[in-house]
Order: C-alpha cells, then structure tokens, then sequence
C-alpha cells in the first residue's frame, strides 16, 4: 500500500515522487551544473601531475564521469547495505586533490589506484563500525578537515591561472587575462544573476573564458578529432602499485573523508527533509562511498566524495525527489561512454579552469568555518583548530623538517596538510579535557574568588574603607 502511494507521487518533494519531464529535467539541469565542474577538473589536475599522455588523460575523464553516475544511483536507489537512499549526489570531488597530487608525484597514477584500493577498504571498515566511531568527529574537528582541504588547494588555483606549471607560456599576460575574466564573469554571475543562471555561475565563466581562450589561440581540438564516439571502460587498465606511503596517505584521507559524507548526509535530512540522518542511512552512505572507491580503482575511476554544492541546493530548494537526481546521474553516465566529450574537456585551458574554481575552493574554506562556530568557541575548541591547522600548513609547508622520520611517515605527513591537521584533531579531541564555555567561565570566577581570599587573608592586608564626607 506504502508502495503504491511512493508510485503514484508527482510530487518533487516527495522522496519516491516521480514529476512529469517537464519538471523535473530543469530541476535535474541544477545539479548536474553544480557536480560536472569538480568531476572533470580532479582527473585533469591528477593527469597533469603523473604527466599522462592525452589517451589516458580521456580515460580518466571518462571512468570518473561513469563513476560519479554509478556513485550516485547507489546513494539514490541502494544495493542491499550499500547507500544511503538519500536525495544525495556522490562523485569524484576536490577533497582528495592534495593527497592524490602529492602521491602521483611520487608514485605516478598506478601508485594513486592501488592506494585508492585500500582506502576503499577503510571507508567501508568505517561504515561497518560507524557507531562507536561517530563521537570522534564532532564539529571542530570536521570544521578543521574540511578548512585544511580549502587552504591547501589555492596554489593549485594560482599555478592553474597562471598557465599551468609546465607551460611555456606560464605566468604570461594572456594567460592573466583568461583567467581573470574567467574570475569576473564567476563572480558576477554568482552575485547579480537570478534563478539558473545564479546556480550555473561556474559555468558561465568557463564559458566565457573558453570563448575568450577560443579567440586567443590558446585551444587546440587535436583530442576531440582523434577520440572515439563510444567506448567502455576497461578493468586494470592501469597496474595498481601498492607503496607503504601512499597507502598510509590515502587510508587517513579516505577515513577523514568520511567525516565530509556524515556532514553532508545530516545537512541533506535536515535542510531537504527535516529530520535527523537515520544510523542505517549514514552506515549504507559510507559503505556506498566505499564500495565505489575500491571497484573505481579496478578501472582507474578517481575516489568518490559526496558533493557538498549539491546538498546546498537540496536544502535551499527542499526538492528531493530521487528521480531528479537520478537524470542528473544518467547525464554524467551517458558523458562518460561518449569519449568526445571528455576530449572535448580536455581543450579547455587551465587558465580558465583556475580562474572558474579558485572560487569554489574558497567555499570549501568557508564551509570549514561554517562547521568550526557550529560548536561553541571554547578555549578548548580553539586549542583543537588553532594547533591542528598549525602543525597542518607547518609541516606541509616545510617537509624538510621531518628529515629524522622513515620516508614512508615522511610522505604520509608531510605529503598533504589535511592528513597531519586531521590526526591532530582527533587526538586533540580525545585528550583534552570536554569542557564549554560557561565551564571556563565558571573556572575563571572560582580563581578570582581564590585569589581575592587569598590577598584577604595575606598578612598587612587593609581594606580600604571609603571616607565620609562631614556635612
């Protein structure tokens, strides 16, 4: 009978609701603007860093819009234990940058996919026992994951902006002027335009900046000729390689992850459906996730992420049917059988890139922040933050200062800032003493009433009596 009444639904707020085309297809374009940005930028910035040739650069592309699509309708619709059946979008997403740049560098792409294995395993160990697990990630430290993972993706953004690393041209005026126009139209748009226009902004500045590209010079369409009209993905199209140091790195950015997907999770039944996350929804959430990032390592698909924008528009619009997610799903699963497409993302120019998502990786910090005031500032909560982001950006900032340490704890350290910030966090959280601030305030009133009986009780202490004044 409940059955029946989820089928017959129309209703876009209705998580079983199934609206006509006609509506839902709009509804459907938001999303599918929000998540294509970061799911094509990751393998890009991961092809330029192990150096791969164009052919591979196309596969990457391709696997990680088929795994966002396949990520996603697990979350959507479940498979047995797997998804969290919440109006969620998963895909191939930022956070991990840092740590798969710093371990592509080292190890090159079969190193990342065969530490990207084992951290599939961990995030479904952490789904498994997420219960005993979830009080080690309350707010402060999640906020300082998540404010680590903005701040240590800015120089990716400038180098981008500049021309890419290894250009020719890097750092040349034309390439400024892409980018900043790129810049511009993003923060215009995001600003002063209204309804779909306002959620696209991201696009509508690569557009304009490819346009811009497009008439400078500065695209070349060789790829798109060349690449083919279907193809499927291949299992092991790439050796897996699996080095004690990248796998450490990866294992801990993988479980830190998972504080983003419970984050995201809670803020989607909260702000689109007005209720608490269910245990069984963040358990299937996380196995999900983990599931896909293992098998997506069997066909060089990049780890899987929820998609925070995405669950911004769910509580903004409180749209939650799963049927229009779904086309989103379907979009970016169709894109990813046609390798034209990627090709064709290939051709846009890393300044335009940089210019569209420097802005999106300064969200990425204000969100972090956002989670850091969820909880009271205390000086116990600032103690956590303040140290976890010193020791972080100090160490990633300065490597060398680890020289003591054995090279797979080097790399694993000193390779990505979020790993060292996230450690911290939670070990800061467990060790310190729980207190709030009417604690410390109560302790500070305690000392100041100590000390005034102790200067009281002090030999030669007067007390000062007021004069009176004769009349």
């Amino acid at each position: 009978m409940t059955h029946q009444r989820h089928v017959a639904s129309r209703s876009v707020f209705d998580f079983h609701g199934r609206p006509p085309m006609s509506r839902a297809l709009p509804l459907s374009l938001q999303h599918i603007l929000a998540m294509i940005t970061g799911t094509i930028t990751v393998p890009i910035i991961v092809a330029g860093t192990v150096g791969a040739p164009v052919a591979q650069t196309l596969m990457l592309i391709q696997v990680s819009l088929m795994a966002s699509a396949v990520s996603t309708l697990i979350q959507l619709f479940g498979v047995w234990r797997f998804g969290a059946r919440l109006p969620t979008i998963f895909g191939v997403g930022f956070a991990y940058v840092p740590t798969l740049t710093a371990v592509g560098a080292q190890f090159g792409l079969e190193g990342i996919l065969g530490a990207q294995l084992c951290g599939g395993i961990a995030m479904l160990l952490v789904g498994i026992g997420i219960r005993p697990l979830r009080h080690l990630f309350p707010p402060v430290v999640a906020g300082v994951v998540v404010l680590v993972i903005g701040l240590s993706l800015y120089d990716i953004a400038i180098h981008y902006m500049a021309g890419g690393r290894n250009s020719p041209d890097y750092g040349g005026g034309q390439q400024w002027l892409v980018a900043l126009i790129t810049l511009a139209v993003v923060l215009g748009v995001s600003q002063f335009g209204r309804g779909f226009i306002k959620l696209a902004a991201i696009i509508c500045g690569i557009v304009v900046g490819y346009v811009l590209a497009l008439a400078l010079g500065m695209v070349d369409f060789t790829a798109v000729k060349q690449a083919a009209w279907f193809s499927a993905p291949r299992l092991l199209p790439v050796s897996l390689d699996f080095a004690p140091a990248a796998i450490l790195s990866m294992v801990i950015i993988c479980v830190v992850n998972s504080v983003q997907t419970i984050g995201d999770l809670s803020a989607t039944t909260i702000g689109g459906m007005n209720r608490e996350l269910g245990h069984r929804e963040l358990s299937g959430g996380l196995l999900g996730n983990g599931i896909c990032t293992l098998v997506g390592a069997l066909f060089a698909a990049l780890p899987t992420a929820s998609f925070s924008q995405n669950v911004g528009i769910v509580a903004m619009t409180k749209v939650v049917s799963r049927s229009v997610l779904a086309l989103a799903a379907v979009f970016m699963l169709a894109a990813g059988l046609i390798p034209k497409f990627g090709a064709l993302m290939t051709t846009i120019p890393y300044p335009v890139l940089g210019g569209a998502t420097i802005t999106v990786f300064g969200m990425i910090t204000m969100t972090g922040i956002q989670l850091l005031t969820r909880d009271e500032l205390s000086g116990r909560n600032m103690t956590i933050a303040s140290l976890s982001l010193a020791l972080g950006l100090g160490l990633a900032a300065a490597p060398e200062a680890m020289q003591a340490l054995p090279s797979t704890l080097q790399l694993a350290l000193g390779s990505s800032p979020i790993v060292v910030a996230a450690l911290s966090a939670v070990t800061l959280n467990l060790v310190l003493p729980q207190t709030s601030l009417a604690d410390e305030q109560a302790e500070r009133q305690r000392m100041a009433a100590r000390m005034d009986a102790q200067d009281a009780a002090s030999p030669g202490h007067t007390e000062e009596v007021p004069s009176v004044s004769a009349r």
